[in-house]
């Protein structure tokens, strides 16, 4: 899915009649995060494969976050780990108010490495330490106040209102647009070139850990995790 959403979002990049990008979930979900099935196979995967699936993550996020067009996230539901941050690197996010977000890599022993430089430059470190070593899960509302969230809508208002809010920026200039968004992605650019890059490395380095390991056996086999470290402090 990954692969897609990064081959979709450079098509509508190239494509003359697509002036907003709006991303939304098919189903209950926005994007509950990786599934059982890819989750499991973390486990037997090799340095080298991590490596390379840690590649594949942070072109997805950059992709996105360097799309030359306004981008607009409808939140339709659950937002979790990666999910919540596909719904908050997007220019704009809309969400229900039914809607979950959280960045809960540590639950399962992991690192929200990659995710990590763009909440920090959204919502400053202090939020950031919270939300990322807490791993909680929170609601739209507070999503909102916290600057993560531009709307919180009505379920049966979210298309619309993300159709509404897409037909005002395409009153703009298309040219003011992607100059704008060029702008703002190069006062930022070399800050996150180094960052994502040590990000890669801190993401791979996880998934090797015992604790990682414990904490998918034990999210898989819905128990508490006995965490291995803990065991040589």
């Amino acid at each position: 899915m990954m692969e897609e959403l990064i081959a979709a979002v450079d098509e509508a990049a190239a494509a003359a009649d697509c002036g907003v990008l709006v991303l939304t979930g098919a189903g209950g979900a926005f994007c509950a995060g990786l599934d059982l099935e890819h989750l499991e196979s973390l486990a037997t995967k090799t340095a080298e494969q991590h490596h390379e699936d840690t590649v594949r993550v942070a072109k997805m996020f950059r992709t996105l976050y360097d799309f030359p067009k306004p981008t607009i996230a409808a939140v339709n539901g659950a937002a979790i780990a990666g999910g919540t941050g596909l719904a908050t690197i997007c220019d704009f996010t809309l969400a229900v108010a039914e809607a979950k977000f959280g960045y809960t890599e540590v639950k399962i022993g992991f690192v929200p490495a990659l995710v990590s430089s763009f909440l920090v430059m959204q919502v400053g470190e202090k939020v950031a330490r919270d939300l990322l070593l807490t791993g909680r899960l929170f609601k739209a509302q507070e999503a909102h106040a916290l600057g993560l969230v531009n709307e919180v809508v009505a379920a049966d208002q979210l298309d619309s209102r993300a159709q509404q809010l897409a037909h005002s920026l395409l009153q703009n200039s298309p040219e003011s647009l992607r100059a704008t968004k060029r702008l703002l992605a190069d006062h930022s650019r070399a800050r996150l070139d180094a960052e994502i890059a040590a990000s890669m490395e801190h993401n791979a380095a996880s998934r090797q850990t015992a604790d990682f390991q414990e904490g998918i056996r034990a999210f898989l086999e819905k128990r508490a995790p006995v965490w291995p470290s803990n065991k040589t402090q």
